[in-house]
């Protein structure tokens, strides 16, 4: 049963109800219910802050472990690119040195960043922002600098092969090992103007004749394709190696040639015998190195087990003027 309410009236000298009216009812309807959304409110906000739920506890832990291996990822990253800046260094001062390639400007390394802001979509968020854009940045600087050193090291792998190649075909042996040599290296009819055995006046000799008993074997002084292996009147039995890079060997007067026109050699194959044929006196093979078409002094390029001061001695020898024996 509602109660109702009653006031003295002093004139009428009774009681008089009190009627409410429809405005006072609302206002005091809408008073309790902002009370009490205001109180749930609170609480609720007390309770999320002080009380988190299960979900949120778990979503909390999850948080605490990303931050853990974020700073481990961090630490991680900042360990790559101090490797990645050692391997920069011997990049420049040292691989490159040795084939003397110019090293990479540092401005290259680093790059340039143009164009629209890429990082934008995170500068929304005011907290954790700047922190994913800094990563981000220091991601895209170390995947630059790879890209950059990776494309190095294919440029410096690609020198080093042609060096390897040039290496193995540069002529650097004697045709003759010295073991083989008749009296050693002590007699040698070297690069120049020497007395022609046959004719006795002097005449360009332009290769170095190796002293040794007939039959004993003759090697190539580098790797190449074989371009000529014929016979003729002056040279007698004799090979042409082609070693490219420029480089050509000629072996003359053999007695035997084992190999034919184009076939591949290696440094140190057997490609024919110590002979006489041709234009000769005595068995020998007569040496010449060619370089871009030209004969050179083979004298350069006789290196196989000579120490320095072997090989000063060798040079006076090979310069001496005496007859040739071809």
């Amino acid at each position: 049963m509602k109660k109702e309410k009653f006031f003295f009236d002093a004139n009428l000298l009774r009681y008089e109800r009190i009627e409410e009216s429809l405005k006072s009812k609302f206002v005091r309807f809408f008073s309790v219910i902002s009370a009490v959304l205001t109180t749930a409110l609170l609480l609720t906000i007390f309770l999320h802050k002080y009380l988190p739920s299960p979900q949120e506890k778990s979503l909390l832990s999850e948080i605490d472990v990303m931050e853990v291996e974020y700073q481990r990822l961090v630490d991680e990253m900042e360990r790559m690119e101090k490797v990645l800046g050692n391997v920069q260094k011997r990049d420049s001062y040292t691989y490159r040195s040795l084939f003397g390639l110019d090293p990479i400007d540092n401005n290259v390394w680093r790059g340039g960043i143009g164009g629209h802001n890429e990082y934008e979509n995170f500068e929304q968020y005011k907290k954790v922002g700047g922190t994913i854009i800094e990563t981000q940045k220091r991601l895209r600087r170390l995947k630059h600098s790879l890209v950059i050193q990776s494309k190095s090291l294919d440029t410096i792998m690609n020198y080093a092969k042609k060096e390897e190649k040039f290496l193995a075909s540069r002529p650097s042996i004697k045709p003759v090992r010295s073991d083989k040599l008749s009296k050693g290296v002590n007699f040698l009819s070297g690069f120049g103007y020497r007395i022609h055995p046959i004719f006795k006046v002097k005449k360009m000799h332009y290769g170095i004749d190796f002293t040794a008993p007939k039959g004993t074997a003759i090697q190539a002084t580098g790797s190449g394709r074989v371009v000529k292996a014929t016979r003729n009147a002056g040279f007698g039995n004799h090979i042409v190696i082609d070693h490219g890079f420029g480089y050509q060997t000629i072996y003359a007067h053999l007695s035997k040639i084992n190999i034919r026109q184009g076939d591949q050699v290696v440094r140190g194959q057997l490609i024919g015998t110590v002979g006489s044929s041709g234009i000769s006196t005595a068995p020998h093979c007569h040496y010449e190195v060619h370089v871009n078409g030209k004969p050179v002094n083979p004298i350069s390029y006789c290196l196989d087990g000579l120490s320095v001061q072997e090989y000063k001695e060798l040079v006076t020898l090979a310069g001496q003027v005496v007859q040739s024996l071809d």
